[in-house]
């Protein structure tokens, strides 16, 4: 055995993963010649596809669930690169600029740092809980994703109590925060823990009940229903309908995600680090993804919910027929034929030409290589904002993915921004505003709610046309 353990000790933490991966790869192709040649793979592939059919739904859920877990990570490298670059110039600083280009990469490379470190468990912490607390926060907030809309037709599952789900799952968040704290043995955790959970049960009321004045418009628990009842323009979107409910379900959202001015579980300046004192490696990385997704997720159903969701909030095809722009995207460019072909042979190069010339020109310092790779990559910018126009102006999911995903990062913006000028506020302070505020005001937001209900709805009233 030593003949095999001592090499593979002597591997770095890069070899022992991509020397597994080029066995893998070797293995697998293997399998797949001797599958083809004795004719097993091609009966097993329409077993495969006949099992397929038989259980879309199955298949479809398992597809979106993969599908969503795999989209937290990026998101979440995306938010934590636009925390640093807007904290930064918030406080007049360049922020990350080395890691690759404008620094693009270095909440990557933070992320795989973390990942290296040793996974450390201090002397006296309850292991099987203190290993279970990061999985059970990470996957609270990653399990309410399920269902939030992202486009027409383009989410996790519709159900017709997808709002409560929601607020029944994100909870689970909580609870991996109280066992963290609980299972470090440390009194910063406990303490940390114990904050978290005095502030999510502040927040989760008011929350829940600025969310009811929407529930009485639209009459369902459905998200997907509830975007739809937003269509139009933006003034049909129910933050102007519910004015108060907004405000009052931004600030419960801000609890709710532990952030700046309510980030008092895990306040550096006070109890060190909170519930995440003790952890280290991959258990604090569940953690710290755990946040940005869950930021990224409120501000996600609070588009969903108040500011119409994946609805524009014009319609562009009108804005463009008044400009006298025409766009058919029922084009067929087989239709092209010939001219199609000279198309794509000859503009590229003409096109990528005209580009550097300027740079070729105005920057004595720089070669022609240098001006046509520039000209190369402008001319590529420059198709793919025509193809994205089109795929917008042709697919409706295309569209409310982008309008979904421009108005939820806004809101991740502006949480962003939030941290980098309010200062934190006392937990005794944040329960008053909770229990002595926002509570009263989702309140009386129903009650205004229901009674314009019932004034403009009402039939036997004179103004609905009754006696």
């Amino acid at each position: 055995m030593s003949v095999i353990t001592r090499p593979w000790s002597r591997l770095t933490l890069a070899g022992k993963i991509v020397i597994p991966l080029i066995f893998l790869f070797v293995l697998l192709n293997v399998l797949l010649i001797a599958g083809f040649a004795t004719g097993v793979l091609p009966f097993l592939g329409g077993l495969l596809l006949r099992i397929i059919n038989d259980n879309v739904d199955i298949v479809r859920f398992i597809g979106a669930v993969t599908a969503l877990l795999l989209f937290t990570v990026p998101a979440a490298f995306v938010i934590i690169f636009m925390e640093l670059k807007l904290i930064a110039f918030v406080n007049l600083r360049l922020g990350p600029n080395r890691q690759g280009p404008w620094g693009v990469l270095s909440s990557t490379l933070h992320g795989l740092k973390v990942l290296a470190k040793e996974d450390f468990t201090p002397t006296g912490a309850d292991v099987p809980v203190f290993t279970l607390a990061p999985v059970v926060t990470y996957l609270g907030a990653v399990m309410t994703i399920m269902v939030i809309p992202f486009a027409p037709g383009l989410f996790g599952i519709d159900l017709n109590i997808g709002l409560l789900y929601f607020f029944a799952v994100a909870g689970l968040t909580t609870i991996g925060l109280i066992m963290a704290g609980w299972a470090s043995f440390n009194k910063y955790s406990l303490l940390g823990g114990l904050r978290a959970a005095a502030a999510i049960i502040s927040a989760e009321i008011p929350l829940t009940l600025a969310a009811v004045g929407v529930i009485l418009l639209t009459g369902t628990l459905s998200l997907n229903e509830i975007v739809l009842r937003q269509a139009g323009s933006a003034l049909d979107w129910f933050v102007f309908q519910q004015p108060l409910g907004f405000v009052v379900f931004f600030i419960a959202a801000t609890i709710e995600a532990g952030r700046t001015p309510f980030d008092m579980a895990e306040a550096d300046s006070e109890i060190v680090a909170g519930f995440a004192t003790e952890y280290s490696g991959m258990r604090f990385g569940f953690f710290f993804f755990a946040e940005y997704v869950n930021l990224f997720i409120i501000s996600a159903l609070t588009v969903t919910l108040f500011l119409g969701g994946w609805n524009a909030p014009f319609d562009i095809a009108i804005v463009l027929d008044r400009l006298g722009i025409v766009v058919d995207p029922t084009l067929d460019p087989g239709s092209l034929g010939m001219g199609l072909l000279w198309l794509l042979l000859l503009v590229p190069p003409i096109a990528i030409l005209l580009l550097a010339l300027p740079f070729w020109l105005l920057r004595s310092d720089w070669s022609l290589l240098k001006s046509l790779v520039v000209g190369f990559l402008l001319f590529n910018l420059v198709v793919m904002v025509l193809v994205g126009i089109w795929a917008y102006m042709s697919f409706p999911f295309v569209a409310g993915i982008f309008w979904f995903l421009g108005k939820t990062f806004t809101l991740v913006a502006l949480f962003v921004i939030m941290r980098g000028t309010l200062p934190r506020i006392r937990i005794d302070q944040l329960m008053g505003v909770a229990w002595k505020w926002l509570i009263p005001a989702a309140l009386l937001n129903i009650f205004i709610t229901a009674a314009a209900i019932v004034i403009l709805r009402d039939p036997s009233l004179p103004w609905n046309g009754g006696g």
